[in-house]
């Protein structure tokens, strides 16, 4: 790990302020991705800019009827809040099939929503990567590409976003909360969030630089049977080949309602608005994997990954319409 100088803010003015002045600045609360980068030498931040002071850790209702998480709501009290059991249980479900106890305990909203891939040639510093290093190539395109995109790619990047939680949040139409050195605020929608690779893979986020995460704003609840599905090697502590963060409701023995969004498959969490409407229209699930999965394309080892979301969305409806 190379040298880096260490800060802690008393405000949330003070950390925009110095992450906006110092160049190669990074923020950290949980630390349970940004050190393991900084061990491989994959992030070398030259400042690290302590958040965890600031007040940023609540939950509150909105006086919309929604919910307001704060940044550095650590992911198991997230998935233990009343309110998200009750009216968001998607994104309970999602945080608790992620990681491990340990790291729930330690991991942030803001954390979560910035993970970086788990690509295995990001990681392998000894090979070309796109992501880490603009223009050396992509090791994984022709390499060992199992766990790697089969939507949204490019020949940039075949790299995929591991959250569970993003998932669960593009189901539930969340919006990111922001704010930047000179005190200006944004309302991002998740959908707009995190970016395709295009030619610029190493650009994941619309964040600005020095930008910071204040909190995610869940709307108000939609009702209908909340369902996260992860098909991944083991049965914890892996990341999804492909997962399902849906909201079906019912109308009598139909599906009257239907929000759909996909993990393992793409550089961003991935919602085909057609495929919901596919899905109330004929009730198939056959119908709406076939929207979901318009121009996928595997790369050899990946290629199961497009029967078997096929399969995993069929198994979701079936498990909603029953309930």
């Amino acid at each position: 790990m190379k040298a880096f100088t260490y800060e802690r803010p008393a405000t949330i003015a003070q950390a925009a302020s110095l992450a906006s002045e110092r160049p190669n600045a990074r923020f950290i609360a949980g630390g349970t991705n940004l050190l393991d980068l900084m061990k491989l030498q994959v992030e070398t931040p030259a400042t690290l800019i302590d958040v965890n002071r600031l007040p940023l850790a609540g939950i509150e209702d909105t006086p919309e009827g929604g919910l307001r998480v704060g940044a550095l709501v650590r992911n198991a009290d997230l998935a233990a809040h009343p309110r998200v059991r009750r009216d968001y249980a998607v994104l309970a479900k999602a945080l608790l099939a992620g990681a491990s106890g340990q790291l729930r305990n330690k991991a942030t909203t803001a954390g979560n929503l910035l993970q970086r891939t788990r690509c295995f040639y990001f990681y392998d510093t000894t090979k070309p990567c796109n992501k880490r290093e603009p223009g050396s190539g992509c090791a994984a395109i022709g390499g060992f590409n199992r766990i790697h995109a089969v939507l949204g790619a490019s020949e940039s990047c075949i790299a995929t976003n591991p959250s569970d939680m993003n998932v669960a949040l593009r189901a539930l139409d969340a919006t990111v909360e922001t704010v930047a050195a000179d005190g200006a605020t944004r309302a991002i929608p998740i959908a707009e969030f995190h970016r395709l690779p295009g030619d610029t893979p190493e650009v994941e986020t619309s964040l600005r630089p020095g930008e910071l995460i204040t909190a995610v704003t869940l709307p108000r609840p939609v009702p209908g049977t909340h369902i996260y599905r992860k098909v991944r090697d083991r049965a914890s502590y892996a990341f999804a080949l492909v997962s399902v963060a849906a909201v079906i409701g019912r109308d009598g023995d139909r599906v009257g309602s239907a929000r759909l969004a996909f993990g393992g498959l793409a550089h961003k969490p991935w919602r085909v608005e057609t495929a919901e409407q596919a899905l109330v229209s004929t009730g198939r699930a056959e119908a709406a994997a076939e929207a979901v999965l318009a121009g996928a394309r595997g790369r050899g080892a990946n290629d199961f990954k497009i029967p078997l979301t096929r399969r995993t969305l069929r198994a979701v409806v079936a498990d909603a319409t029953r309930a």
